[in-house]
């Protein structure tokens, strides 16, 4: 009776989680379901990330396959930006248990200084079926206090005399 008790409980509080925004049942036959979970970038607060992913209850591990979304939800600052690690593999800005098997979700913030663009990667950290699942999704910095004009840009954008 106790285990029954705590399997029960660790199901519902698993249910509980505060960014979860959406919960889509696969059917009346299966205990998996479509969880939608909504994540704000920690740094980059102007931006809000919404994940897919798969939650098999009575399972040891859940699927490995998610989908990411991530939009321009607020402002986003040049001291933001500033305060980004830049390197090519960039930030975890969030991370999810998939299994007591060491299988973790996590999602990577990657800038892509060239395009000015902050890319999102969803991924997960354990092989499945031969590959390791992923997605990805960028928000593009034009239209930000946070874009930089390169003189290139700002050559092509000066308006040129005629001379008649």
């Amino acid at each position: 009776m106790i285990i029954v008790l705590i399997v029960v409980g660790f199901f519902v509080l698993r249910g509980c989680s505060q960014d979860e925004v959406g919960d889509v049942s696969l059917g009346l036959f299966t205990t998996q379901d479509i969880k939608l979970n909504m994540l704000k970038d920690p740094i980059v607060t102007g931006v809000t990330c919404h994940v897919a992913s798969i939650e098999a209850d009575l399972s040891f591990s859940d699927p490995s396959d998610s989908a990411i979304a991530c939009r321009q939800t607020g402002p986003i600052t040049t001291d933001m930006i500033a305060e980004i690690d830049k390197s090519k593999s960039g930030d975890v800005v969030f991370k999810k248990s998939k299994s007591i098997f060491f299988k973790t979700m996590k999602i990577r913030r990657v800038y892509d200084p060239e395009n000015q663009t902050l890319m999102y990667v969803s991924y997960s950290t354990k092989e499945t079926s031969g590959s390791f699942k992923h997605s990805l999704s960028t928000v593009p910095l034009w239209g930000t206090d946070a874009y930089q004009m390169t003189k290139e840009v700002a050559a092509k954008q000066e308006p040129t005399e005629k001379v008649l």
